[in-house]
């Protein structure tokens, strides 16, 4: 199916637009001490701060790249394929970020390629006229990508008026997401009529953005299938887990947990454990989401009066975990050994309301997922593994005060090593047999001769 331009949208909403900008301008200062407000725990927030205004590129411009905005760490993870493929072509890359870890994790998967000048990574300024207008002025790229859900409307309507093709890829939209945008009426509907295309990840999402009146719709699948897994990290986390193995131990890892989530687990874990179910306890792998609620959830951990030890604080692979009961997952970039290491997967984001994090990772590497109810940000790729045999759903309430629920999902998994297994196995085909997202984005951007 191909791309076709989008003739039936005409000028930006100006009213709306106009409100729009003054909000911003209102809000710019309150922007600013969010910033200096988060370099209490990490200065590097700090840092670039020009870049937010569209001002303050030191080193010469490079004009005419591929554009790809991949606002965290999520989206800068899913446009590594993208990214290696217009490096492949010769393209050189504009990478922009919101946020300081998307860049932290830009910087680390394409570290040479910046050196060497292929990649050219700066923040994308708010989105204020004058600043967008500055920084397109500046860059000038001959195309723009947006990756999943990303819409600044100056940025999109500025580039629609420019004549700037601009495509959101690997789109999502949920259905609370699209309810949001059309209590905006046509201003909301209109900002998605302002992309050259969007290049959707399923039919659910698709389906939404065409109820918003967009009509050059393309489903391209998901990129986070294509996205390698660093094979070292893996064989550390194999590692690991044969030492695990050699002592009768299973893992679980907690993943991108978030806030109100590990006070759950950690309830579930300390009742599994006086369950008295197992001959050698399991140990909890808990990895926070967010780097800054590390040393909070260090205490959660201490206060539950678990025996404990930190990821940071060990040299190397963690070889003595005898006597503990937690490990608490405080590195960056290390969720494939993670992963690699552990038995079964409890995908956070999905027991409260977040709509879930990405499981695709965690079935790449073998591992059995274990989801909660809330998973309307990931909905195909949670069902289909669900359908697949790689996944699992707890069913019941998850209440902090009888996390009862989580409890029996996890005790009635671990206690079935064979089912493991066989859901393992599962995870790693559904990982392969959904690839290929890289490809079909490539052959859809073409036929709109944006090469």
């Amino acid at each position: 199916m191909s791309l076709t331009p989008n003739s039936e949208y005409g000028v930006r909403p100006r009213i709306w637009f106009a409100a729009y900008q003054l909000l911003w301008h209102l809000l710019l200062p309150l922007a600013f001490i969010r910033l200096a407000w988060r370099a209490r725990h990490a200065f590097p927030y700090l840092h670039h701060i020009p870049e937010r205004l569209g001002f303050g590129y030191s080193k010469p411009i490079s004009q005419g790249s591929i554009w790809i905005h991949a606002v965290s760490v999520g989206e800068t993870r899913a446009a590594q394929p993208l990214i290696e493929a217009y490096l492949a072509k010769g393209e050189s890359i504009l990478l922009t970020h919101m946020t300081l870890n998307g860049r932290r994790t830009g910087k680390q998967l394409f570290v040479k390629e910046i050196a060497a000048g292929q990649i050219r990574q700066v923040y994308l300024p708010y989105d204020i006229c004058w600043a967008v207008e500055h920084f397109l002025q500046t860059f000038k790229p001959k195309l723009g990508l947006f990756m999943e859900t990303e819409a600044w409307p100056t940025a999109v309507f500025r580039c629609k008026e420019i004549g700037l093709p601009l495509f959101l890829v690997n789109a999502r939209l949920s259905e609370r997401s699209a309810r949001r945008v059309n209590r905006f009426g046509e201003a909301g509907r209109a900002l998605f009529q302002a992309f050259t295309g969007i290049l959707a990840q399923t039919e659910f999402d698709a389906g939404r953005y065409r109820s918003l009146g967009v009509k050059n719709v393309v489903i391209t699948g998901n990129l986070k299938f294509d996205v390698p897994l660093d094979p070292k990290l893996l064989a550390e986390g194999k590692e690991w887990q044969r030492e695990l193995h050699a002592g009768n131990r299973l893992m679980v890892c907690a993943a991108s947990t978030r806030d109100g989530e590990e006070a759950i687990i950690l309830k579930a874990w300390k009742d599994l454990l006086l369950s008295n179910a197992f001959e050698t306890p399991p140990l909890l792998c808990l990895v926070p989401r967010h780097p800054e609620r590390f040393a909070e959830v260090a205490d959660q951990i201490n206060n539950a009066s678990f025996k404990f030890r930190r990821r940071s604080e060990w040299a190397g692979i963690p070889s003595e975990c005898a006597g503990l009961d937690v490990v608490l997952g405080d590195s960056m970039g290390e969720m494939p050994m993670y992963y690699s290491a552990s038995d079964l997967v409890l995908m956070g984001g999905s027991l409260l309301p977040f709509g879930g994090q990405n499981l695709i990772e965690a079935c790449a590497a073998g591992c059995p997922v274990l989801l909660g109810e809330h998973t309307y940000n990931f909905q195909q790729a949670a069902l289909d593994a669900i359908d697949s045999g790689a996944a699992k759903r707890i069913h019941g309430e998850l209440l902090l005060t009888e996390p009862i629920a989580l409890m029996d999902a996890l005790k009635e998994l671990l206690l079935n090593t064979h089912e493991l297994a066989q859901m393992g196995a599962a995870a790693q085909a559904y990982s392969t047999e959904h690839q290929g997202a890289t490809n079909r984005i490539l052959a859809a951007l073409d036929q709109q001769n944006c090469r």
